[in-house]
């Protein structure tokens, strides 16, 4: 998979300066998934939020820029090129993370459990989120 270079440190910088929703979704959920996912992973020439390598999936939290005329036509395009890696791309709102925090995690792990063929057999409630809201 391409992916640029020059992004690798605005990456780090952002690991750094994730949004509370980002947060939340990492320390409560993603960090401990017992598949490995990897936050603010530089793929072409975009840096996504969080990247399942082993469930070619993208899972994105979107603020308010993100509803915008603009921000609606580049996710879409956005997300073209993300799909021509075979990649699938999930979006939440920040309002979903914050207030349907279960259901959001609920949801990653369906979906991830469906495209990987050698889950482990750990379900949600085995590693359920923490600081529900």
């Amino acid at each position: 998979m391409n992916y640029n270079k020059k992004l690798i440190s605005i990456a780090k910088k952002l690991r750094k300066e994730m949004t509370q929703q980002e947060k939340h979704l990492w320390y409560d959920f993603l960090r401990h998934y017992p598949i490995k996912i990897y936050k603010q992973k530089v793929i072409d020439n975009f840096i996504v939020d969080f990247y399942c390598y082993k469930a070619k999936l993208v899972i994105e939290v979107d603020g308010s820029q993100h509803y915008t005329e603009d921000g609606i036509e580049y996710d879409k395009a956005r997300t073209k090129v993300l799909n021509s890696y075979n990649l699938e791309v999930v979006r939440f709102s920040n309002y979903e993370v914050e207030n349907r925090f279960e259901e959001v995690c609920e949801s990653i792990d369906e979906i991830i459990k469906s495209k990987v063929k050698d889950s482990p057999s750990q379900s949600l409630r085995d590693s359920s989120p923490k600081g529900r809201a």
